[in-house]
């Protein structure tokens, strides 16, 4: 408990929980894709118990940090690419990630996902919501791990960092799942980052490396500009409204 009394150590824990805040964002927007499928009274219980999965995979991973670096040493060669465990993970990851927002834009397109809502069938069990939430977060936590290692010394310092982000995704992850929710646009917009979140692990899989700050800039100003489309939107409808109540009051 040396750390306690490191100025160093409290900004290393300061900087490192604003990073694991960062890199639990595309976990978030996952979890609420998923947990949209669900019940309404069973979405707040799948969020928390998804969101404890991640707290728990990153503590573990953590712990082992030595066999996690071990991850590290190439298994094979694909392309002339020495594949690691790591990079193993990575790139099944993000073949999943592709395949299931894909699946879920479909849904979301074509009408089959509300039209299952609607008559009650197709409604996901809590259990199969959760070992896919559980099987991302494992994909998720290396790159929350590897970055924690790489900015901290002490373990402790990790472990507190990564559960002052994950207790602030849960304050605000119903909020923003209420939020994908009620705006199909922004859900689909949401499917879209989980595509673009996708081929970024595959490529890092096979050693091709964007700088995050690029993908998330490219989020931050598609947010950015489906906020402005609701805007506007909210407003025409409010003039409607407007328009129509005064036509009726003639």
């Amino acid at each position: 408990m040396s750390w306690i009394s490191s100025p160093e150590a409290w900004i290393a824990l300061a900087t490192l929980t604003i990073m694991e805040i960062v890199l639990g964002i595309d976990n978030i927007v996952f979890i609420s894709i998923l947990v949209d499928r669900l019940p309404v009274a069973e979405r707040p219980r799948a969020r928390f118990l998804g969101l404890g999965f991640a707290m728990v995979s990153r503590v573990i991973l953590l712990l082992c940090i030595t066999w996690v670096m071990q991850l590290n040493s190439a298994l094979f060669t694909v392309w002339e690419h020495d594949i690691s465990g790591k990079d193993l993970i990575l790139i099944l990851g993000g073949l999943f990630l592709l395949w299931k927002s894909t699946k879920e834009i479909h849904h979301k397109v074509e009408g089959a996902h509300e039209e299952a809502h609607a008559t009650g069938v197709g409604r996901a069990a809590l259990s199969s919501i959760l070992i896919q939430i559980a099987l991302l977060d494992i994909v998720f936590s290396l790159d929350s791990v590897i970055t924690a290692v790489g900015m901290v010394d002490d373990i402790m310092v990790m472990i507190i960092a990564v559960m002052i982000a994950v207790g602030f995704m849960m304050i605000f992850a119903g909020t923003v799942s209420d939020f994908i929710s009620k705006h199909p646009t922004v859900k689909v917009l949401a499917l879209s980052f989980l595509l673009l979140i996708g081929t970024t692990l595959i490529a890092e899989g096979f050693h091709v490396h964007f700088q995050k700050g690029y993908v998330y800039f490219a989020m931050a100003f598609s947010i950015m500009v489906e906020f402005l489309n609701i805007r506007m939107k909210t407003k025409a409808a409010k003039k409607a409204q407007a328009a129509a109540a005064a036509t009726a009051g003639k």
